[in-house]
């Protein structure tokens, strides 16, 4: 894939998958810094181009007094500040027409939910605004069926379109990964395992997303064994009180071990 669509993105290892990862949501100024902060530092030694991750709002809550946001605006100029502080791109994902064209102003990839992917009018919105678009494939989808979110970017006049795997419903309150899935949906554009949500265990009564951290380089190392173009990857200094989807995010703590083992298998991968 041409990650010189990307500004900002460093791409030494061509061969190598890039990553994608940050917070779940964006909580605060210190803490969206110290987080790019330590994943650059990693990325860096280990050659992975990096996009920083961030919600700048939470819009698909289970309960109504959860956690949705900091503020539209406060949050967007944290992530145009850890773009300009780092020199690295940002993502965060939109949720109504109107938001596209605000966020756009702010980041360098707008990422469309799994929920809403099949909204044409939220994704020709994303299109028109000429930004990279990350499809989030629907945990109700096929993988051919993501071939007509991206053709709906590409008929808008964009063809910067990515596809990200987040995993199918598995009954009520789990998620599985279908890695047939990968080669199908790079035949329409390079693909992207989400990681930590397909580890969500979702639905549950409290009405708190429950997750299996526990797994998480379980599922990369498969995603990278099947030629995955990019990781997504939710991290945190500390996901207990992390205030969305803590339940399933890899501490930061562990973040360098976790990918310093996928870019040996990588490696090992492009030598066969």
């Amino acid at each position: 894939m041409d990650l010189n669509l990307i500004p900002n993105i460093k791409h030494t290892n061509s061969n190598n998958f890039f990553l994608l990862a940050g917070p779940c949501a964006i909580e605060g100024e210190d803490m969206a810094l110290r987080i790019a902060e330590r994943v650059i530092e990693i990325t860096n030694k280990l050659e992975i181009p990096y996009v920083f991750k961030g919600s700048f709002k939470k819009a698909n809550r289970s309960r109504i007094d959860s956690f949705t946001g900091i503020g539209d605006e406060k949050a967007l100029k944290i992530l145009r500040k850890v773009s300009e502080t780092f020199n690295v791109p940002t993502v965060t994902d939109i949720h109504e027409v109107s938001d596209a064209e605000k966020a756009a102003q702010y980041v360098d990839v707008l990422q469309i939910p799994a929920f809403l992917v099949r909204q044409t009018d939220l994704v020709v919105a994303a299109a028109k605004t000429g930004k990279v678009v990350n499809l989030k494939k629907g945990q109700f989808m096929s993988p051919e069926a993501m071939q007509h979110a991206v053709k709906k970017v590409h008929d808008a006049g964009n063809d910067k379109a990515w596809i990200t795997d987040r995993g199918t419903m598995f009954g009520y309150q789990d998620m599985i990964v279908d890695f047939r899935g990968i080669p199908t949906m790079r035949q329409f554009a390079p693909t992207v395992l989400d990681v930590t949500h397909s580890l969500q265990q979702p639905n549950q009564s409290s009405g708190v997303t429950g997750g299996r951290p526990d797994m998480i380089e379980t599922i990369a190392r498969a995603g990278v064994v099947n030629n995955v173009d990019g990781l997504f990857m939710e991290t945190h200094f500390d996901p207990a009180n992390a205030k969305s989807d803590g339940a399933n995010m890899l501490h930061l703590d562990h973040l360098e071990k976790v990918l310093g083992n996928l870019v040996t298998i990588r490696k090992a991968i492009n030598n066969l």
